[in-house]
Order: C-alpha cells, then sequence, then structure tokens
C-alpha cells in the first residue's frame, strides 16, 4: 500500500510539470488576441502620425493665409 502511494505521488509530481507547460502554450484565440492588439497599437501610431502632419500642414497655411494678409495691408497703403 506504500509503493501505491508513492508510485502515485511520484507520478503526480512528475505529471504537474507537464500539465504547467501546457498551459503556457497560447490558443488560437490567445494568439487573434495578440495580433488584434499589435494591429489596433500600428493604426494608433499611424493616425498619431497622421494627425501630426495635418497639424504642420495646417500651421504652414496659416502662415501663408498671415503672410498674404500682411502682403495685401502693404499693397493698399
Amino acid at each position: 500500500m506504500n509503493l501505491l502511494r508513492h508510485g502515485t505521488l511520484v507520478a503526480l509530481l512528475l505529471a504537474a510539470p507537464l500539465a504547467l507547460t501546457a498551459c503556457d502554450n497560447k490558443g488560437p484565440a490567445e494568439r487573434a488576441g495578440e495580433k488584434i492588439d499589435d494591429a489596433a497599437e500600428k493604426a494608433a501610431d499611424k493616425l498619431e502620425e497622421a494627425r501630426d502632419k495635418a497639424g504642420e500642414a495646417v500651421d504652414d497655411l496659416r502662415d501663408k493665409a498671415d503672410e498674404a494678409v500682411e502682403k495685401a495691408k502693404e499693397d493698399n497703403k
């Protein structure tokens, strides 16, 4: 009886790491979720970059408009 208990205990101790290793394997849902997260992060980066470029374009247009107004004021004097 003691030998059976020790054998069962040894088998459980050997099986535990294998079971825990299997828990680390990511299934299709986890991999898909990671891909979605990565895609969302890249999209956010691209949106931020586009926003920055648009802001720079608006600033340039504002500067050109201000220059045109100043030139028009000088021409009317």
